[in-house]
């Protein structure tokens, strides 16, 4: 993380901090702060840096690539991506519902996602920060100073996001960006000998998932007054429940309680989600701004992920995840837990909860055989709404009469997260650095409320990407004859030494 101090450009001649780039989360974002001479903070805001144009160029694509194409949104949830998008073309192919097979196949690669996911987020870039403290020493402060001073911690996060990342390899053809589910199904089955691989570890992997729930429970414990503290505000929250209000991850309808916990909108299907939000555009951002119709734009936005699922279910119908869930909500004292920090802790309970579920599925013989694909009527429009890693994704449709997209909406987990996390960045901002001299300790505060949702910047953005590269060409003897370089914004740089000893390039 980088800070710099520069004077704002405004009548009021307040000082611009800007957090740039806010690390350990997938992206490009920076914070800017304003503050006035006495160093009291009178602006706060979360800036989405980059711009994709994933809406625009999967317009005219045929539909039966789209699931596919839309994971290189991003490298970490593209499972998300593949389903929500497959579950849409579900609807146009007219195969609502899939065989048992494929929806059983389906649902093991998305509990393996969640499962990989949630174990990253946690032990390799969250964990850094709960274990050694936000202003412990930034040079220790890493996965690496993690693995040193908790080896056995470490261990079970990487071996636990092995496992989801194998459980994705199985369903799906390969670890990262897929092709096991098409438009009306999925193009192949779990064999025998892949079940019990998984089925070998899958106690060990039960044990670990339920000593990080613990590990959550015993942070707050710990120290009760941060976390209950700690970027809390009220907010209403949304996600998918089943229909008799359990826990559900891969379908389901539409729930939204309100700050307090009374439910506003409940069995809406997937297919209405227009009906119940909306989005706005700010000048500031890429990353758009959604709300409740009913509620307005002040009022009406909402937060989504692990924090509002295990609160805005009834119960969740494993035992395990149902146990942690329970003593979840008695932490909350009759009231639903707001603050930012407590998304760890829901987000552990779901991580036991996928485990959970993998059991039962590695045991479901759908896996194994059944019918791979179906079809029906065909539809003009499809809408595919999944519950990925960091909260409700929404993939959106419309499909011409020669198979070709003609529109496409994107609404991901961390854009309906936007306004949280900046209301987030700006009670932290508040609370911990208003009136303070500024360290990297305290401005590292507002980097672990937007970790807390585990935001993926690139996801919310549907950006295309700029990745630097430096490309080096040596002889035998180990000698460079030649180096192109290309930066983020992409221009190229040439290093013209082939020239320059006589040699052509």
């Amino acid at each position: 993380m980088s800070f710099a101090l520069e004077t704002a450009a405004n009548a009021e001649g307040l000082r611009r901090v800007a957090i740039d780039p806010v690390s350990r989360v997938e992206g490009h974002g920076k914070v800017t702060l304003l503050l006035d001479d006495k160093n009291v903070v009178q602006q706060a805001r979360l800036h989405i840096v980059e711009f994709r144009g994933f809406e625009k160029f999967i317009e005219g694509r045929p539909y039966w690539e789209v699931p596919v194409m839309v994971q290189r949104l991003c490298g970490i949830c593209p499972v998300s991506h593949h389903l929500a998008a497959a579950k849409a073309f579900d609807r146009i192919v007219g195969a609502a519902p899939v065989p048992a097979s494929a929806d059983r196949v389906r649902r093991l690669m998305h509990y393996g996602q969640m499962l990989q996911s949630h174990a990253l987020h946690f032990f390799h870039l969250s964990s850094p920060d709960l274990l050694f403290g936000f202003d412990s020493d930034v040079a220790h402060r890493n996965i690496v100073g993690v693995a040193q001073a908790y080896p056995e911690v470490a261990k079970k996060g990487i071996l636990l996001r092995k496992f989801g990342q194998e459980v994705i390899r199985i369903t799906s053809g390969k670890r990262v960006h897929g092709t096991g589910a098409v438009p009306g199904g999925i193009n192949k089955l779990v064999t025998a000998q892949e079940r019990d691989i998984l089925k070998r570890d899958l106690s060990q992997m039960l044990q670990w998932a339920q000593d990080a729930v613990d590990i959550t429970k015993q942070l707050h414990a710990q120290n009760p007054a941060l976390y209950n503290a700690f970027g809390n505000f009220r907010s209403p929250m949304m996600s998918l429940v089943r229909p008799d209000g359990a826990m559900e991850l891969y379908d389901g309808v539409l729930r939204v309680r309100d700050d307090k916990g009374g439910i506003l909108f409940d069995g809406v299907s997937d297919q209405k989600y227009l009906d119940l939000i909306e989005e706005e555009v700010r000048s500031w951002s890429y990353m758009k701004f959604p709300h409740l119709r009913s509620l307005g734009r002040e009022k009406g936005w909402y937060r989504v992920g692990p924090l509002a699922r295990v609160q805005n279910c009834d119960f969740i119908h494993t035992p395990r995840a149902e146990a942690e869930r329970q003593a979840f909500v008695a932490w909350g004292q009759g009231d639903l837990v707001h603050a930012s920090l407590a998304y760890h802790w829901a987000r552990m309970i779901e991580m036991l909860h996928s485990v959970e579920v993998i059991a039962d599925l590695l045991d479901d013989p759908a896996l194994l055989s059944g019918d791979l694909v179906t079809s029906g009527t065909r539809q003009r429009s499809g809408v595919g709404i999944i519950e990925a890693p960091r909260g409700t994704l929404i993939h959106d449709y419309d499909v011409g009469d020669d198979d070709l997209v003609t529109r496409c909406n994107l609404i991901v987990s961390t854009t309906h997260n936007n306004q949280a996390m900046n209301e987030a960045v700006r009670a932290v901002a508040r609370d911990y650095l208003s009136g303070h001299e500024l360290t990297e300790g305290l401005l590292n505060h507002i980097e672990v409320a937007i970790r807390a949702y585990d935001p993926c910047l690139s996801c919310a953005t549907h950006a295309l990407g700029k990745m630097p590269l430096d490309i080096t060409l040596l002889d035998s003897e180990g000698q460079v004859l030649d180096r192109v370089q290309k930066t983020g914004d992409g221009s190229l740089s040439r290093d013209n030494i082939l020239g320059s000893i006589g040699l052509e390039a």
